[in-house]
């Protein structure tokens, strides 16, 4: 089964319809690794296709704090005025869905959705240090987490830890084969807010049965996106940052 790997959609609905012309024809089913909502223009045209065309998704932090099941206090200012906002933006219906949004890892088809990581949906795998702290939680096979917004990814094999290749800036795609005995540890980045440096939506293909995976991006109209994040009324840093994947 092919599947398309999103995360962090964070509400930017232009990221998600460039992503998914860019992946048509290349998968059967959607599976998402949280954060529908959160610093974009579009919550409620976003949470609608979630409810429409995932077969699988976890909550992520933003998407608890957007519905109200996350105490504020520790969201910095930017990401607390994008909350506030979202939530008297969102429809009841919308809100209701992602209060029942499961918390990672939950299990499809033999490989897992993760948030943040096993142990703590809020914590931040950014480092080599950081995945191979948590390997041992692991469940053998592959995993697939956002939460930090960098695509990218760790595996374990025959006592070797290996930090996955990352994608070339210049290039659009990086293909490889997983190991059938390794652990990996899959980031497919964040499609409504990258922050690597690479201001395109990211996403990622994965075939369950051959273990393929193709780490993509895709160019996208951020001036769109900005000018509906100024016009709600949301901070200019918001928009800003998009143009640049920072």
């Amino acid at each position: 089964m092919r599947y398309l790997i999103i995360s962090d959609l964070h509400s930017n609905w232009e990221a998600l319809e460039a992503v998914l012309d860019a992946a048509n024809g290349r998968y059967e089913r959607i599976v998402c690794c949280g954060d529908l909502v959160g610093y974009g223009p579009d919550p409620n045209r976003v949470v609608d296709w979630a409810r429409s065309h995932l077969d699988a998704v976890i909550r992520g932090n933003h998407d608890r704090g957007c519905c109200g099941l996350e105490d504020l206090e520790w969201f910095n200012p930017v990401a607390r005025a994008a909350t506030i906002w979202t939530m008297g933006k969102l429809r009841q219906d919308n809100i209701e869905y992602l209060r029942k949004l499961p918390a990672g890892p939950l299990r499809v088809d033999g490989f897992h959705l993760i948030h943040g990581s096993p142990l703590d949906e809020d914590e931040y795998l950014i480092t080599a240090t950081d995945a191979r702290n948590i390997f041992d939680y692991l469940e053998e096979g592959v995993s697939f987490f956002g939460h930090t917004h960098l695509q990218g990814g760790f595996a374990y094999a025959d006592g070797y830890f290996q930090v996955l290749p990352p994608l070339d800036p210049f290039r659009g795609e990086i293909d490889y084969r997983l190991d059938p005995g390794a652990t990996c540890l899959i980031n497919p980045g964040s499609t409504g807010q990258p922050r690597d440096g690479d201001p395109r939506a990211a996403f990622a293909i994965f075939d369950s049965d051959t273990l393929e995976v193709s780490q993509r991006r895709v160019t996208y109209d951020y001036e769109a996106t900005r000018h509906k994040i100024e016009a709600a009324g949301l901070p200019d840093v918001l928009g800003a940052r998009l143009l640049v994947g920072r």
